[in-house]
């Protein structure tokens, strides 16, 4: 049997545990291992299983993760996101649509601080939505706000899910946060917009809301949110002006988040440990989902899969950007059935060396692969942000929130396309960092 052909077995396979909702991390590596053992032999096989665990977990790139990890559980734990929302609430709560645009703007700024799309969506579900039916909001429109706010954690730096694409491809770190801050913006602004043109051709799905908050109010619970405009100039700003390395950058933001949160009183003993357990079962868990994906990448390596499919497809004579629109629609296609870490771990192996032997950017095509992953949190039949929500608010029915989402998932995709046309918009701050 051929080395291709095994790859593409183990390809299949791979597809199936993961489909049958065997855990990412022990489906990669069983792959890994068998297919090891079908190319050369059980003792390779359990050399490169040492040599991928000790590489992965020894790896100083990969410190970074569980500092990010910790700062944004010490903030979530300490109960602070609720006081965001209410800040941000209290400028813009008033329009129709407000809390709607409040829910994105806290969303924007308890991602820059958590990192992860998962917690948002959770954290806020129980926040805001409580808060948008008080105020008679459509269903509808608030858990949509809710789930496409939670995207915005895998956009705007610490993004986990970038950190894993530059450990996986090995682009550099920081400029790799720093990348996906201005999109992060935009779309969070371009979510806002949404909901008010949604409102102004709907009007019934949120109605005027007549408290007005007086200025006074207004600048006092700005008060409540300087603990996350610090964390994040020291963290994200440190690497942005070089101070800090993002590993650094990452035991100052845990550091910082913690002393914060004892000094405002709102961390317990209770909480602490709570973090400091959740963030070890994180990063155990991704951990071993990059020693699994790195065994496989040199698995499919070996079986020259890789090499093969770069070679066969930039000898066709057609325009890289029709290659590389090919290649997103199955990422999109991907994401309907697959979570985005496996979806990162699986097909990076294959793609990344492809685009850019097609002269694209590195950094570039991160943040591109993030839309598109953050397209599949909202979009059936996984829709993982929408399946939290309803774990979170079970009153609104699962179809429910599908319908609202349609709106947001139409202005991610010309978001998205407007991003490939327009590189520098990624690439901006990145090029002034490095300049």
């Amino acid at each position: 049997m051929s080395p291709e052909l095994i790859g593409l077995l183990c390809i299949i396979l791979l597809f199936v545990l993961l489909l049958l909702r065997v855990p990412v991390g022990m489906s990669l590596l069983l792959v890994g291992f068998l297919g090891y053992i079908a190319i050369s032999n059980l003792s390779v096989a359990n050399a490169q299983l040492g040599i991928s665990g000790f590489g992965t977990a020894s790896s100083h790139s990969l410190s970074v993760m569980p500092m990010f990890i910790l700062m944004g559980l010490f903030l979530s734990f300490s109960g602070l996101a609720k006081e965001l929302f209410k800040a941000v609430d209290s400028w813009v709560g008033h329009f129709r649509g407000g809390l709607g645009m409040a829910t994105i703007g806290a969303a924007a700024i308890f991602s820059s601080i958590s990192g992860s799309s998962s917690a948002t969506t959770a954290t806020l579900a129980r926040i805001a939505i409580p808060e948008m039916s008080q105020y008679k909001y459509h269903p509808q429109l608030s858990s949509a706000t809710v789930a496409v706010g939670g995207t915005l954690g895998f956009l705007i730096p610490p993004s986990v899910i970038l950190i894993l694409y530059g450990v996986l491809t090995h682009e550099p770190i920081g400029p790799l946060l720093i990348a996906g801050l201005l999109p992060g913006i935009i779309m969070a602004f371009m979510f806002m917009v949404t909901i008010y043109i949604q409102i102004r051709r709907n009007p019934s799905l949120a109605p005027v809301n007549a408290d007005v908050m007086p200025f006074k109010e207004r600048f006092k619970s700005l008060s409540t949110i300087w603990p996350f405009l610090l964390i994040f100039l020291l963290s994200i700003g440190g690497i942005y002006l070089g101070i800090f390395t993002p590993t650094e950058a990452g035991g100052v933001g845990a550091l910082g988040a913690l002393v914060v949160s004892i000094m405002t009183k709102r961390m317990n003993w209770k909480n602490f440990v709570e973090s400091l357990g959740e963030s070890v079962r994180l990063t155990a868990m991704i951990f071993l989902i990059l020693i699994g994906a790195n065994l496989f990448a040199q698995f499919l390596a070996k079986s020259r899969i890789p090499t093969g499919i770069t070679q066969t497809i930039t000898s066709l004579e057609v325009s890289p950007y029709v290659i590389l629109f090919g290649i997103l629609f199955v990422l999109f296609i991907l994401g309907l059935f697959m979570e985005g870490i496996a979806i990162l771990v699986l097909t990076l192996p294959i793609i990344y060396p492809l685009v850019m032997e097609l002269g694209f950017n590195g950094i570039w095509f991160g943040v591109i692969i993030v839309m598109v992953i953050n397209m599949g949190l909202i979009t059936p039949p996984l829709g993982i942000n929408v399946f939290i929500i309803n774990g979170v608010a079970r009153d609104i029915p699962i179809p429910t929130i599908f319908r609202g989402v349609i709106p947001m998932l139409v202005t991610m995709l010309i978001f998205t396309v407007l991003l490939v046309i327009f590189p520098d918009v990624v690439l901006l701050l990145p090029n002034i960092m490095n300049g």
